[in-house]
Formats: structure tokens, sequence, C-alpha cells
């Protein structure tokens, strides 16, 4: 895993995962203005440039201090930044990391850009980075995470209370899932399947 510093850039067909930068922000800020995005986020919505280049710029400083790894996620069509995900967590000695800090502009969703992005960091993480478990976790009460979740294969270990004060200032407990090396071929099975039954990856933010 000495290499996840230095990422390439994951290309697919209907989307590339490159590093974040601050050229992203105006793109993203325009894909981002849906409440519902954000509505399980760890930050309030970005309303403007201003705010959205504080999270690129938090997000570049955990990237380099060794933190994070974090994504922008640009639909081929358009070339246009429509989302963002991050790899969390990263332990190199243990050969695991969790993926999170995701969200996607709402005209993507249920499109083949969001399979495609699980996809493709994914296969990076278990084949090019060699983990040997990648965590995922979410809000107790977003019940369309956990089910998004464990239909393409991972597996529920359980919940931390009160673990994160949400932006309204109250606690959430975590739900936690994992994948392992020894399941990804089933779990890889399983997004590529549906990437081939989703709907078209068009889309625009404007």
């Amino acid at each position: 895993m000495d290499d996840y510093r230095h990422p390439a850039v994951l290309r697919g067909r209907h989307v590339r995962l490159e590093l974040l930068e601050e050229a992203h922000v105006p793109d993203h800020t325009t894909a981002a203005q849906d409440e519902e995005l954000w509505r399980w986020m760890p930050a309030p919505r970005p309303r403007d440039d201003q705010e959205m280049l504080a999270l690129v710029q938090a997000a570049r400083d955990e990237w380099s201090r060794g933190e994070r790894l974090p994504f922008a996620i640009v639909a081929l069509a358009s070339g246009r930044a429509i989302g963002s995900t991050s790899y969390l967590d990263i332990a190199p000695a243990h050969r695991a990391l969790e993926i999170g800090w995701t969200w996607l502009g709402r005209p993507w969703w249920r499109t083949a850009c969001n399979t495609e992005a699980k996809l493709l960091l994914l296969r990076h993480a278990f084949e090019e980075l060699g983990v040997n478990r990648v965590a995922l976790r979410t809000d107790h009460r977003n019940d369309r995470s956990q089910s998004a979740i464990a239909r393409i294969g991972g597996v529920r270990e359980g919940s931390l209370r009160a673990h994160r004060l949400r932006p309204d200032g109250t606690f959430r407990d975590t739900v936690y899932f994992s994948i392992l090396a020894g399941e990804w071929p089933e779990v890889e099975r399983r997004l590529v399947e549906r990437l081939a039954g989703d709907a078209p990856a068009g889309g625009s933010a404007r």
C-alpha cells in the first residue's frame, strides 16, 4: 500500500476518479446544491464556492498528512466534476482502509456513474493497493445507504453508539460494514451486473 499517497487516475467508461483539486470547486458547488445530498454528511451543505473551497482544502490537508485520499468523480460525458469520495482511515500495516466522505449530485443517483465509481474504488483497493479489508460506515438512520451497501455484498458488523456529532448537534450511531479480500470477487460480480442494468450515465448539474 505504499503508493496510496500518489494515486493513479481511475478510469471507467462513464467516470474517472482523480485527485481532488481546487479546480473542481465550481463544478462541485453546482452539483452540491441539493439539501438531500448533505442530510447524512458530516458537514453542512456548502452554499457557495468559498464554502466548497474550505471543504476541498481540508481534504487536501488530510491528504498531505497521509490521513485521506480524496477523489473528484468526473463524468466523462460532460467533463465536469459531479461528486467526491475518499479513502479514509488508511492503515498500510494492517492492509485496511475505509471508503467514505462520498457524495454525488442528484442527477447521477441510480445511474452508471454512481455504480462505476464504487467499482473503480473497490477494484483499485483490492487489486492495486492489495488491501485485505475495506470498511464502509453510515448513519444508523440512513436506511438507503445501508441497503445499498448490503446489496453489493457488504457485511454488517455492528454499530458504535453516539459515535459522532451531526452538524445539527445531535449524536448519531454509526453502522459499520466491511468487505474482505476473499469476498471481493463476488462483490465485483454484483457490481458489474448492476452496472450493466443501470440507467445511462448522462445528466447535467446545470
